[in-house]
Formats: C-alpha cells, structure tokens, sequence
C-alpha cells in the first residue's frame, strides 16, 4: 500500500545526514547512512495535517490541549499494553536534552551516572558535560545475542555516590530488545539501591521479525516506581525535525522534580509537533507496520551480503531499530586506513564505532532506513572495496 522505494532527493531540505558528509567523512560524495532518521517520506495523513494548519497565516504560540495526551495514551495501550495515566505524562523538546534535563533534576555534581557502551553518543555528553560521575558498565556478547554484565551493574548501582541509571530500550547501536528478565533484573538492582532509571525508549516502536517491546516501567510497581520513561514518535514516523517528545512517569515526585527543570528553562513547544504526533499515533499505523517489514527487508538483504561477501564483517541481526553494529576487526586493518576504506572508496557515511565508546574503533553503525536499492548499492560497493583489497 505504501511506497518506500522512490529514492527521494534531500538536498537544499538542511538535512545533517548529507549538509554535513563533508565535515564528518571528508567528502561529500557518499552515500549518506549514518544519521537515525529515514530517507522515506512521513506518511500522508501527517502531511495533510501539517498543510491543513500552516494554511491558517498566523503562527503565533500554541498550546498542548487533552487530545495531545490522549493521543499517546491510546498508542501506547495500543502498542505496548501499557495503561498509563494522562497526568503521567510531560511534554519535552527532545529526548536528549530531557535526559540532560533530567540529569540536572535528579543527580548533583559528581554523582555517578551508568551508560552501557557501546551507546548513543549523547549518553556520554549529558553526563559529563553536567559534569557527573560516568560510570560504563559495557555489554557483553554470548553466543550471538547481546546481554548485561549483571554482576559489574549491580556493583555500580551499589555505589552511595550512584544516583541514575540511562537506558536504551531497545539498545542504540547494538539493536537488542531487552527481555522481560533483563530489564527485572536491572530494575530491580536500581530499586534496591535507589537509583533512578531513565529509560530512552524513541526506538520502541521500531520493532523488527514480530518482537514485541516491554517499557521498563511495566515490569512491576517498584520499578515503575524509580523509572521515568522518554518516548516520541520522531524515529517512527521520520518527523524528528519537529522537536517533540514526551517522558512518562507514574511517580509524581519524580515528574515535579523534572517539570521543576524543564519550566525554568521557560521551553515552548513549536506549533506543528504537537499535530503530527497526533496525526501519527491516530492515522499512522498501518504505514508503520509495513514500514516494519519493510526495513526487516533491508536488514536480511544486508546481513545476506555479509555473510556471503564480507565474512570478516561480524554482525548480530537486530532484533528492533534501523540500524546495523558491524564488527569490522576480522578485517585486520588499522582504524584510520579502514575509515579512509569506507569513506573515500566504497563512498559509504556510516558511524565510526569509537563515538559510541572509546574501545570500538573497529565497529561501524550503519542506517539501513533508506530504499532497498540504496541499500544494496552501499552494501555492494562495500563488498566489491573489500574483495579488491584482499587481491
């Protein structure tokens, strides 16, 4: 029903995933697959939204009425079998700066914070740049699947001076959805000792082979009780430029103490976010779920070509986002000469590993939400630079 193959041209839009190639990679003549948004168009009822409102010449300030709230309280019910209240639920302006926001809220200088790398980059900044404490309780691979060095994170949360938890749910790069014993086991450690969970959840949506994706929140009341959730329907209807997300907290005090932060700031919403998350969350499902097959598509005919091609290539299927962690060290080739590989010679923008945590440098994150025929092209054109470099 809905079309993901027109290759769509972005340029002279500002888009980063190619305004910025040059500065990244060096050069600007690549395929661009590193940014986590999609090369698809938002589906339609979306648009006509948007086209419907800025028809109306005055664009002054706006607010969020009950149908915003009540919008994400029925996707959520929908999508997760969550039943969540709508005094639960804050606006904010994005994901990252309200964790940030929330690091300010919850930690003093100095407290520990854990991340578990390799993470999305800004896991690191709003840490350190609160100048908080970073703890990095990295994870670990068994037998094809990734998990939680259990007993190195309860050492952390066990820590006096340990006061947060950040979670990816489901993890960005690595694309693991946590199980149901995962996250009880994590939550129930911080609840223990009193941490507070900050589980960014933007990619719960993207949920790939028919998984299913649990919020941390709703693995029993005491967890509930120390997790404050982040959410928005950016990644999963390509609206990101529009700046709206939205935590969920059943533990009041923890909400207060987030508002607190978030109204000194004085931060308006922008007129159109709120109208497209509606829009999404009311009209948009059906485009998500074949979207869904769609990229499970593209991540098949990626992992197919490494497993054929590029054998030294390591990669674990996700099991949800868009996004692919390759382990390139079976390559055997130094950091810097295997970015000048990728970049300059297979003309291919993927992620260097090392933003996502120091010990990664032969790892790349690529973004496969593009039309299957760009994909198999930067795939291809990888494959063919590898196979040369072998002669």
């Amino acid at each position: 029903m809905y079309d993901f193959d027109t290759i769509i041209d972005r340029s002279n839009t500002d888009a980063i995933k190619l305004e910025m190639c040059g500065s990244v990679f060096g050069t600007s003549d690549i395929t661009p697959m590193w940014v986590a948004d999609m090369d698809f168009a938002c589906p339609a009822p979306i648009q006509m939204t948007i086209r419907e409102r800025i028809e109306h010449p005055i664009y002054g300030y706006t607010q969020r009425t009950a149908r915003f709230q009540q919008a994400i309280k029925q996707w959520q019910k929908k999508r997760n079998n969550w039943d969540i209240d709508n005094r639960w639920i804050e606006w904010c302006p994005g994901v990252v700066p309200a964790l940030s926001m929330s690091v300010q809220a919850y930690t003093d200088k100095g407290d520990g914070v854990i991340i578990q790398p390799p993470v999305y980059p800004p896991f690191y900044d709003v840490v350190t740049n609160n100048e908080r404490c970073l703890l990095e309780n990295h994870l670990i691979e068994k037998e094809g699947k990734w998990t939680v060095n259990i007993e190195e994170f309860e050492e952390m949360a066990s820590r006096p001076s340990t006061k947060l938890f950040i979670l990816s749910h489901p993890h960005n790069p690595l694309g693991h959805e946590w199980t149901d014993d995962e996250l009880r086991a994590m939550g129930e450690i911080c609840a223990k000792h009193g941490v507070v969970i900050l589980s960014d959840e933007i990619h719960s949506d993207i949920m790939l082979y028919g998984h299913k994706h649990h919020p941390m929140a709703t693995m029993s009341e005491e967890i509930a009780n120390c997790t404050v959730t982040y959410m928005a329907a950016s990644k999963t209807f390509n609206i990101a430029g529009f700046s709206t997300s939205y935590i969920i907290a059943s533990n009041s005090e923890l909400l207060e103490k987030y508002r607190k932060v978030q109204k000194t700031l004085h931060l308006e919403s922008n007129m159109l976010g709120p109208l497209a998350l509606q829009a999404a969350y009311q009209n948009c499902e059906p485009w998500l779920n074949e979207l869904l097959t769609y990229i499970g598509e593209n991540v098949d005919l990626v992992c197919d070509y490494i497993k054929r091609d590029i054998p030294e290539i390591k990669v674990i299927k996700p099991e949800a986002t868009y996004m692919l962690w390759l382990d390139m060290s079976g390559l055997e080739i130094k950091h810097d000469d295997l970015k000048y590989i990728i970049y300059n010679r297979a003309r291919l923008g993927i992620n260097d590993g090392t933003t996502f945590g120091k010990r990664y440098e032969k790892c790349f994150r690529m973004n496969v939400a593009s039309p299957t025929s760009v994909v198999e092209e930067a795939i291809s054109n990888l494959a063919r630079t590898i196979a040369s470099i072998r002669k």
